[in-house]
């Protein structure tokens, strides 16, 4: 009995088996190795930095000369809450034996301390002529794909899409409901090869 396979197929075995004989046990071994040379510590793959829209954060308003559009926001004072236990009376202790007679008391005190204020920022986002319907849609489809959205796909900036836009930017370090132009090219809802 015979048989012929595609060409695609035929070339993907092809392939498959090219590829299994370089990695197979044709390769050299440590007792191969020549006399005197030394055995080099594997190098660890070390992943990239998470994304992070931290950086998209503008301190001063953009000038005149900035193109695009920019959300200006609050930024959040860094609040510390510091817990401390205060003695009040010390513990007692029988002289004679060392025994505690009477144990110590504190009073528990906690102060929340500002570490650093708030202040005004800008960011670049989107303007708001560029959110059509269709684009709408497509960040609602990027925003359900990522679990952070799961209302109707109906290209509507509702409170369900702006809180989904919140939740996809606060926890890469931009906190804002408005979506900014980074995310936008991001999830694909602008090319990153538009220009603001």
């Amino acid at each position: 009995m015979t048989f012929s396979l595609p060409c695609p197929t035929l070339a993907l075995l092809t392939l498959c088996a090219a590829l299994a004989g370089c990695t197979g046990a044709g390769g050299p071994t440590t007792a191969e190795k020549p006399a005197g040379q030394a055995t080099q510590a594997p190098v660890p793959i070390v992943a990239p930095p998470a994304n992070s829209l931290a950086g998209e954060w503008l301190k001063s308003p953009p000038g005149a000369e900035a193109k695009g559009c920019f959300t200006e926001e609050r930024r959040p004072a860094i609040v510390e809450t510091v817990t401390e236990h205060v003695l009040v009376e010390p513990e007692e202790r029988d002289p004679k034996t060392g025994a505690v007679t009477s144990p110590a008391s504190y009073r528990t005190t906690t102060q929340a301390r500002i570490v650093s204020g708030g202040g005004r920022m800008w960011f670049a986002s989107v303007c708001a002529a560029d959110m059509t319907t269709a684009r709408i849609a497509v960040l609602q489809r990027a925003l359900w794909v990522r679990g952070l959205y799961a209302g109707p796909l109906d290209g509507q900036m509702s409170p369900a899409t702006r809180e989904a836009i919140r939740r996809y930017q606060t926890q890469r370090g931009l906190l804002s409901a408005e979506l900014s132009l980074r995310a936008a090219r991001e999830m694909g809802v602008v090319s990153w090869l538009a220009t603001p």
